[in-house]
């Protein structure tokens, strides 16, 4: 049995200023992907000029964040916001969703690629491999903060977390990190190596994220506020189960 080593979550001070490592995961996955992004155009692999792969970064972190945050609050806690609307702004106190940041971008994306005339599925196959720094980044800011912990185990990597109780868990958050965010990055970053059809990129992204995560929430333990669902499964199943159904679709519409 392992115990979670209790990070402080203030990484530091600048006088009335405490800088959080949820937030410097956050600049960490918005430069690793601007990085690999500015490779890909020297790789000739980019619908984007090096100008456009700077210009468009400030509009997916509005992307990430505004989509993030009313992601949570319309698919997870749309009462209790519409109690405390002040809530809604209250970033620094958790509650992002991924699914809602994925919106974010892709509308982000939506109107890159008509000021740029570039089609959106080119913009979305450019930039489907660079999410997943982002995603290993956030993972690793669940783990640092002790939260989105897993179900309770017996397994000898099984993790005491502070706010969780006496009981060993699974470390889902490292497990979502290995799976959607390295272990998808290298698949995107080997298929994108090469000129594919139009939509097939994203389509991965979309399939490969859908069966990682809702192969991890059988390890996740269950938002306490909805708990399971039909069949036995979770919300986050259920919405990887749609997000599935979609990645296959647009996967047979790129192959024609």
């Amino acid at each position: 049995m392992l115990q979670h080593p209790d990070i402080d979550p203030i990484a530091f001070e600048i006088g009335p200023l405490a800088v959080r490592w949820y937030g410097l995961m956050y600049l960490v996955g918005f430069l690793g992907g601007w990085w690999l992004g500015m490779r890909r155009v020297a790789q000739g692999l980019s619908p984007l000029t090096r100008q456009q792969v700077e210009d468009i970064v400030f509009p997916i972190v509005l992307g990430v964040i505004i989509g993030g945050r009313l992601g949570y609050v319309l698919l997870y806690k749309p009462d209790y916001f519409l109690a405390n609307p002040l809530e809604i702004v209250a970033v620094w106190r958790g509650g992002m969703s991924f699914h809602g940041g994925m919106l974010g971008v892709m509308l982000a994306m939506a109107i890159a690629g008509r000021r740029y005339g570039i089609a959106f599925l080119n913009m979305t196959d450019f930039i489907a491999p660079l999410v997943t720094v982002g995603i290993t980044a956030g993972r690793l800011g669940n783990f640092i903060n002790g939260e989105l912990w897993g179900r309770v185990t017996d397994v000898p990597w099984g993790m005491v977390f502070r706010h969780a109780g006496p009981l060993p868990r699974h470390p889902s958050q490292l497990y979502e990190l290995a799976l959607e965010g390295l272990l998808l990055f290298a698949l995107l970053w080997w298929f994108s190596s090469r000129p594919r059809p139009k939509g097939q990129v994203s389509a991965l992204f979309v399939v490969g994220y859908s069966l990682c995560r809702f192969f991890v929430e059988f390890f996740r333990e269950p938002d306490y506020y909805i708990g399971f669902l039909a069949l036995g499964l979770t919300y986050g199943q259920w919405l990887s189960v749609a997000m599935l159904a979609a990645g296959i679709g647009l996967f047979a519409w790129s192959r024609r």
